[in-house]
């Protein structure tokens, strides 16, 4: 079993300690890379960076051996490029992408994840033209070398990049493509209806059509739907339709070695965050049974 490197998880950014309270939650989950939102996902209100305590988590990050080319940035959830319907919403998505890649630099971090958008009854075809107008008019004048990564949509609703080849059309229409990546998402992938077990083959699909030179971030997550349910509903490792041992393939495929990999499961009952058992196994490779029972148990007492 090869060794895993820039394996981490989602990890929250909260006060008192900020981003050094961060980097010690990841650190506690034996993780050596994270994600995380520069504030809250559902809106723009963004505390000064002054105030984050970003040098003191940079210094625990230098002193862990991390690289903070592989730290993870998520965008807000709220921005959406790609309504040619709203008005208005366009323009301010453009320029809380903007304050975000800038936030991200702030950070020291490198990678920024963001949804591609959802096209709201329009067609893909005009939200992809307008989502790659954005694109080009955030790079235009960046000086950040923040590397925005697509994500691999689950097909809800109007999103787009639930293909392979709706990103490969956003990639295509932007200038500036050495500051575009891709997120691969287990979940979203399976419930879009690919073979999310033939790893090998999708990989060399993926190549075919995007390119793995924009394969930036890998999000692992067991599904709780069948393949093709276009639902998104995130599930722990072994609990789900893909399984452990897929995911393991992922986590370990030597095509994926440089990959930032980052879980973002469900927490325990709401309560208990689930990452450092399923890091410790996707590291050995040994699933252990029943894994969750416990902390299932530790939740309700908690809870009483």
């Amino acid at each position: 079993m090869s060794k895993v490197k820039y394996l981490g998880s989602h990890v929250s950014l909260a006060a008192p300690e900020f981003y050094l309270g961060t980097v010690k939650e990841a650190l506690s989950y034996g993780a050596d890379t994270f994600m995380f939102y520069t504030g809250a996902p559902q809106n723009t209100r963004r505390a000064p960076l002054d105030t984050l305590k970003i040098e003191e988590g940079r210094q625990l990050i230098l002193e862990a051996g991390i690289d903070e080319s592989k730290i993870v940035v998520h965008a807000p959830y709220i921005m959406n490029m790609g309504n040619t319907i709203k008005p208005g919403l366009y323009e301010g998505s453009v320029e809380f992408l903007q304050q975000e890649m800038e936030r991200t630099a702030g950070f020291g971090a490198k990678l920024l994840v963001l949804h591609p958008g959802a096209h709201v009854g329009a067609g893909a075809e005009a939200a992809i033209e307008q989502i790659a107008r954005g694109l080009n008019e955030v790079l235009e004048n960046d000086t950040t070398g923040t590397i925005i990564c697509l994500e691999t949509m689950a097909g809800k609703g109007t999103e787009v990049g639930r293909s392979f080849e709706e990103i490969a059309a956003i990639i295509e229409k932007v200038d500036k493509k050495e500051q575009l990546g891709v997120c691969f998402d287990t979940c979203h992938t399976n419930d879009a209806g690919y073979d999310i077990h033939d790893v090998d083959g999708l990989l060399a699909h993926f190549d075919e059509v995007i390119g793995l030179e924009y394969f930036k971030i890998l999000h692992i997550n067991d599904s709780k739907n069948e393949r093709g349910a276009s639902k998104d509903r995130h599930d722990n490792l072994g609990y789900g339709t893909i399984g452990f041992e897929t995911i393991k393939k992922w986590v370990h495929h030597p095509l994926l070695k440089d990959v930032a990999k980052i879980l973002e499961t469900p927490w325990i009952e709401k309560t208990i965050a689930p990452y450092k058992h399923e890091i410790a196994m996707l590291r050995s490779g040994e699933y252990v049974e029943n894994w969750r029972e416990p902390l299932e148990e530790q939740a309700k007492q908690l809870a009483k």
